[in-house]
């Protein structure tokens, strides 16, 4: 194997981001939603609270305050999140640290929505920075839909008072762990001719304070679920055209960019989704893949990613529905393939630039999903393969992601084979080619190692000396 060559990955020109678990369904492993979607995110977006004070906490609001009476998934004394089990005297053993570790050393960032109490002091906000700061980049969106009415935090505080929160959680974030991005979610324009956002005068220090801008943006939604069905004349459920949504969220950037002096920060949609309960699922799938064509038509250089809430859903505003039998079972609906091929498609995909020639040792570069330093493998292939495999050494503990002929893979520290022909059955070679397997290193325990030295909490480095050997077969063994 002497055709080694460094490869380095960077952004995509609109990244891909996915919710996994909410109040709306639970975590799904990063080993599950690879090999249903065949590649990786950009970031995995996990919802938690943080109402550190209150009574009940760090129970399930919707378990600890049960009530028959509840109609409404937000009536609860604290927002019906999972907990945040770690701030201020917690710990990092539980939640959402495992998840987190689970999804860093499969390659991909974390995306933590934290609900929080508005009045917490400044240790309880300093503890949660400690506690991210060995996990990267760490995107970090602070009570979003902040501007809406529903959210314990809202109930609580005035507007104003949240607004100033969120000011003064980023500034402390970005003092005691700057690794991590904070994201401003918030309506900005009602109408595609507003002058000014909703609740400008509340919300403008977080315009300029935040790293990252963002809505979250409906295409249709059923927000009383569970708690009734979506039947014609009812008033718990609505549908927009996707074009509005579209030029909606282009005009609030546009407000957002002038509360900023002019300067652009990168805007996202941090949930989109149309709702199946609503549309039915054909339709659902037609209206993420029309406002993704809308991006690509237009070459919307100035939208950076959207987060699709989310992978399994108990209602209808997933790829999979949960089955109500097992929860440990998805049920794929039609918007599975669609999403699959649009984040397979090249406007979606992160960039993949072969540079120097390189000889072992190889060191590996993890920075984050959008600036990592890899390697690639040149590799031939006489035909469709019967079989291709990486084999590794029993002594060999690498932590890898790689990519061969469009599809991505994980081999944890303790794999030892890694099969590749699923790359070939629904694309199999009809004549010989030549292709490159791709490698990349993140960490293997899914945080960065303060022992690697300065800038350890923007890179991970880790040496191979020794890649794996590749056997390609074109017949049976008998």
């Amino acid at each position: 194997m002497s055709d080694i060559k460094k490869i380095r990955m960077g952004k995509a020109k609109c990244a891909v981001d996915l919710g996994d678990g909410s109040e709306r369904g639970e975590y799904v492993n990063q080993d599950e939603i690879l090999y249903k979607l065949g590649r990786l995110h950009r970031s995995i977006s996990l919802m938690y609270c943080y109402y550190p004070h209150d009574k009940g906490f760090p129970g399930r609001a919707s378990v600890v305050h049960a009530n028959p009476n509840v109609s409404f998934a937000w009536d609860y004394p604290y927002d019906d999140y999972f907990t945040y089990k770690g701030g201020k005297g917690g710990a990092l053993d539980d939640e959402p640290f495992t998840c987190m570790r689970d999804i860093r050393r499969h390659g991909q960032d974390v995306t933590l929505t934290l609900t929080m109490d508005p009045f917490l002091e400044d240790e309880y906000i300093i503890a949660v920075a400690n506690d991210l700061k060995t996990f990267g980049r760490v995107f970090l969106r602070i009570n979003h839909e902040a501007t809406g009415n529903w959210f314990s935090f809202n109930r609580r505080a005035s507007y104003k008072e949240v607004g100033d929160f969120f000011t003064r959680a980023s500034k402390l974030i970005h003092e005691h762990a700057p690794n991590v991005l904070t994201i401003i979610c918030i309506d900005g324009a009602e109408h595609t001719d507003d002058e000014h956002m909703v609740k400008e005068a509340e919300f403008a220090s977080t315009i300029t304070e935040a790293d990252i801008w963002s809505v979250d943006k409906y295409m249709a939604l059923h927000w009383t679920w569970p708690f009734d069905i979506a039947e014609k004349g009812g008033n718990g459920f609505k549908r927009d055209k996707v074009r509005h949504i579209y030029d909606l969220t282009k005009r609030s950037f546009e407000l957002y960019r002038e509360l900023n002096g002019g300067a652009a920060k990168p805007m996202t949609m941090a949930e989109l989704n149309a709702d199946g309960d609503v549309t039915g699922a054909y339709e659902q799938a037609d209206m993420v893949k029309e406002f993704c064509d809308i991006l690509v038509s237009e070459k919307a250089e100035w939208f950076s990613a959207f987060t699709l809430y989310q992978f399994r859903d108990r209602g209808r505003l997933g790829l999979e529905i949960e089955d109500p039998n097992n929860a440990n079972v998805g049920i794929a609906q039609p918007l599975m393939d669609t999403y699959k091929e649009i984040i397979h498609s090249e406007w979606f995909s992160p960039s993949l630039t072969v540079t120097d020639d390189v000889t072992l040792p190889i060191n590996f570069r993890w920075g984050n999903s959008e600036d990592a330093d890899g390697v690639a493998i040149n590799l031939h292939f006489n035909g469709n393969p019967h079989f291709c495999e990486a084999v590794f050494d029993k002594d060999d503990e690498s932590n890898y992601i790689m990519e061969l002929h469009g599809r991505w893979f994980y081999k944890s520290p303790k794999a030892k084979n890694i099969d590749f022909m699923s790359a070939f059955f629904d694309k199999p070679l009809d004549k010989p080619c030549d292709m490159t397997l791709k490698i990349f290193a993140p960490p293997a325990t899914g945080e960065n190692d303060p022992s690697q030295g300065g800038g350890w909490q923007k890179n991970y480095y880790y040496e191979a000396k020794k890649l794996p050997q590749i056997r390609i077969r074109y017949t049976p063994a008998l």
